[in-house]
């Protein structure tokens, strides 16, 4: 379906190609012109010197001054003279620096060969013998023009990138908008029957109902009370606390461990000794809970997740792993793009907001540290570590 704002746009990119198409087009019309206005010049000048060379070689009474102003009149346009008599070069219109340069170096023919392929050069004769050839090249205002198209098509460029990075940039803000929107509202949500819930429970208590079923459903109305409180930190900034980063990582992994299939085998290996980070716990747990989600999902319920803390100089590492299918190198980034999933069910979250908690609340990164195709994947997140 075409849409209003499609329309626009198809029309706005459209008017756009066509004013450069014009203005380049203009340009490349007014730069043969000039070029054409140079060849005329420069045959004027042409003739003036062969009228100056008869005048020298014949018995003619007088030179007309027009002569001498036509052939003084040229002081933009660099050429060089070769006299066939005298097997010589002179130069003409050239600063000081270039013409030293030139005529240490001998660099004449260089010269030659290039603005004979900028113009036809011109020939000065008399009485059918040649005495003169004239090379000339384009002039310094000619040369800084034919830039130009290319100057304006940079601009062109970077104008188009600036416009599709608004664009982007915008797009990208409505959807955060949007997706905290959506969270603070779930949040509000569930918060009525959890409510509801709690009271519940206060009711079974006095029941005389096993206490190890009301122990059960405390511990989901807990949960649904985290996840409240998660859901409801989306969008705002969170309060980050010092917080022993090895024992926060246990207890989420250790939840899912105890409410996941038997045939996934869990594995921690973290160092003995505490690792400090500034840390929001319920937030940091949810992120903990969708890495190992995310290997569950990638190895279809039977496999091994291992979970490993170490440390750097300035970071602690935690390590996500599975044995799952693993991901492509193309897919390292996308994956952590909103809506990028390959299950058939799913919205592709989990990992978008996994790397918007670490790296946008804890300033800490998040990555594809390793995968390989049938064999597995790690992700890695990465938080400065707090010197005690």
């Amino acid at each position: 379906m075409i849409t209003k704002n499609s329309v626009n746009r198809w029309i706005y990119i459209l008017g756009s190609v066509t004013i450069i198409s014009l203005i380049l087009w203009n340009t490349y019309s007014f730069f043969n012109q000039l070029k054409e206005n140079e060849r005329n010049k420069m045959s004027l000048w042409a003739s003036a010197q062969q009228e100056l060379e008869e005048y020298q070689l014949s018995d003619k009474a007088e030179l007309s001054p027009l002569i001498l102003k036509t052939i003084s009149s040229n002081s933009t346009t660099p050429l060089v003279v070769y006299t066939h008599s005298q097997d010589s070069y002179t130069l003409g219109n050239f600063s000081s620096k270039d013409s030293l340069e030139i005529v240490t170096n001998n660099r004449y023919e260089e010269y030659v060969e290039r603005f004979s392929k900028e113009y036809t050069p011109l020939e000065v004769t008399f009485q059918g013998e040649k005495l003169q050839t004239i090379y000339y090249g384009n002039s310094p205002i000619i040369n800084k023009l034919k830039y130009y198209p290319a100057g304006l098509i940079l601009i062109l460029v970077l104008f188009i990138t600036a416009i599709y990075f608004f664009y982007k940039t915008s797009k990208s803000s409505d959807q955060n908008k949007l997706w905290a929107g959506m969270a603070k509202e779930t949040a509000h949500q569930i918060g009525t029957p959890l409510s509801s819930l709690v009271g519940w429970t206060e009711i079974l208590k006095s029941e005389n109902i096993n206490p190890d079923y009301i122990a059960e459903i405390e511990k989901d109305v807990d949960r649904l009370k985290t996840i409240t409180e998660r859901f409801s930190k989306v969008g705002s900034v969170p309060k980050l606390e010092k917080t022993e980063l090895i024992k926060e990582t246990k207890e989420a992994f250790d939840y899912l461990k105890n409410r996941s299939s038997k045939l996934i085998d869990f594995k921690i290996d973290t160092p003995k000794e505490p690792l400090y980070v500034m840390l929001n716990s319920q937030l940091y747990g949810w992120t903990v809970e969708n890495l190992v989600k995310n290997g569950i999902d990638a190895m279809k319920g039977k496999g091994t997740i291992t979970v490993s803390i170490s440390q750097n100089s300035k970071y602690a590492i935690v390590n996500v792993t599975d044995t799952g299918k693993g991901i492509p190198k193309s897919s390292f980034k996308k994956i952590f793009n909103p809506g990028y999933t390959t299950k058939k069910r799913g919205w592709g979250l989990g990992l978008s907001l996994a790397k918007r908690i670490i790296e946008e609340y804890h300033n800490g990164k998040i990555k594809v540290s390793s995968s390989s195709i049938g064999k597995g994947t790690t992700l890695q997140i990465s938080l400065k570590i707090l010197k005690e």
